[in-house]
């Protein structure tokens, strides 16, 4: 149930977008707290301005039913700069992060939703 969309304008190869969806999906598990079994991870090239100016920048949105808050909020976003400026170079000035809070009957899966 957690989701991790992250957009950026750093160009990956195919085996560089590979080598990062594993560290982000643990890192949202192990930051929200649920089994990582449910979580997804996307990344998609973006065209990105930032500070009206261009240059390498990540935007990141972050869905999950329950588990966030202001502590797993800010700790996410500290770890998660930490983690795309050591990938990908991205200073943490360049990053920003969305969270939302989803209600269970308001996501769907397998066939169902949660709530």
């Amino acid at each position: 149930m957690p989701f991790l969309s992250l957009q950026t304008s750093v160009p990956l190869t195919p085996s560089q977008r590979e080598e990062l969806l594993p560290p982000l999906s643990r890192l949202v598990a192990e930051c929200i707290g649920k089994p990582e079994q449910y979580v997804m991870v996307t990344i998609s090239d973006a065209a990105i301005r930032m500070a009206g100016a261009p240059g390498p920048a990540v935007y990141v949105d972050v869905r999950s039913i329950g588990g966030l808050s202001r502590a797993v909020n800010r700790q996410l976003s500290e770890q998660m700069g930490a983690l795309l400026q050591e990938r990908l170079g991205i200073p943490p000035e360049r990053l920003y992060l969305g969270f939302t809070s989803v209600s269970a009957e308001n996501w769907g899966w397998n066939g169902t939703t949660f709530g």
